[in-house]
């Protein structure tokens, strides 16, 4: 791809180990590094650090936030940092005219003032290509984590996969391919469609109640509460949950302790089970959107120039 950020200046704040594998990638593509919350990192000594949120605003050309991005409380994920970090009002008012701001996930809060502000949020994790990308690392963590759960092979497992989006596809693919007996339960008659073309079988969520108690490993990746009580009422007490939908995620989890089940909440598997093949993958999504942003803003502000000059 050769230099295609030449002279470009990325401010990369926080994050786990998905940067410390992204920004070697980002440097070789020819990318100027400001890290933020990065001093304690292997890498600490090959990138240039800002002393505070407004130096580092000062410099960069765009703002990359960890794909895990903030609480609720605007506290950014940084597992390198010496102290917390957060995304709130006084650091979004901080963001110069013109600098984007990239995030895995963004929470209502930050999507709107970033629109009250013009400022450009890219919401990275909710593209196509970085979801589908993502979800094979995602698929074999999850089947990692229901192996250490479980007394049973995956093989001949009953196992119960909610959701058939990009994550779900690929994770009953993975299932499937191991000898699993794979359920789906889905909404949409299109995605119950898909689940038989798929040569698995497939139920609606009208359905669960009566099904879910045959379940021995059940994988949701549906962000909204459809393990709830009169469903963990129903399911068997061997039975283990993996529960990959973003946080908080979509399991009553302090009833299903209460049932003795065992639910494990499991966002952000990528840059934990893999988070080399996880910065390669940001790594090719980044570089095109930045220099499309940047060619954009250069354009408006010729044109802005153009204009002036004509009016004088």
């Amino acid at each position: 791809m050769g230099a295609v950020l030449d002279g470009v200046r990325l401010a990369v704040v926080g994050g786990d180990d998905r940067e410390i594998y992204l920004i070697p990638e980002l440097q070789k593509l020819g990318a100027e590094i400001i890290g933020f919350g990065l001093e304690k990192s292997p890498i600490a000594d090959n990138i240039e650090h800002a002393a505070s949120i407004k130096e580092l605003m000062s410099k960069a050309d765009a703002l990359l936030f960890p794909m895990f991005g903030a609480d609720e409380r605007g506290l950014v994920k940084a597992k390198y940092s010496s102290s917390p970090i957060f995304l709130n009002k006084e650091v979004i008012e901080s963001i110069p005219p013109g600098v984007p701001l990239f995030i895995g996930f963004a929470r209502p809060a930050l999507k709107k003032a970033t629109e009250k502000l013009n400022i450009t949020l890219y919401e990275i994790a909710n593209r196509d290509d970085v979801a589908i990308l993502n979800s094979i690392p995602s698929a074999e963590g999850a089947v990692q984590m229901a192996m250490e759960a479980t007394n049973i092979t995956i093989h001949s497992s009953l196992s119960y996969v909610l959701g058939l989006g990009r994550f779900g596809t690929t994770l009953v693919r993975l299932l499937k391919g191991m000898g699993a007996n794979v359920t789906v339960v889905a909404r949409k008659p299109a995605d119950l469609a898909r689940a038989i073309e798929m040569g698995v079988q497939a139920i609606n969520f009208a359905q669960l109640p009566e099904e879910i108690g045959n379940a021995e490993i059940i994988f949701n990746t549906v962000p909204a509460l459809v393990l709830h009580r009169e469903i963990l009422d129903k399911v068997s007490r061997e039975a283990v949950i993996i529960d990959l939908a973003s946080i908080p995620g979509g399991t009553d989890f302090e009833y299903a302790r209460m049932l003795g089940i065992k639910a494990q909440l499991a966002p952000g598997l990528p840059g934990i089970v893999a988070p080399k093949t996880a910065a390669k993958i940001l790594a090719k999504v980044y570089p095109p959107i930045i220099l499309e942003h940047l060619n954009t803003k250069s354009k408006a502000a010729s044109t802005k120039e153009r204009g002036v000059s004509h009016e004088i």
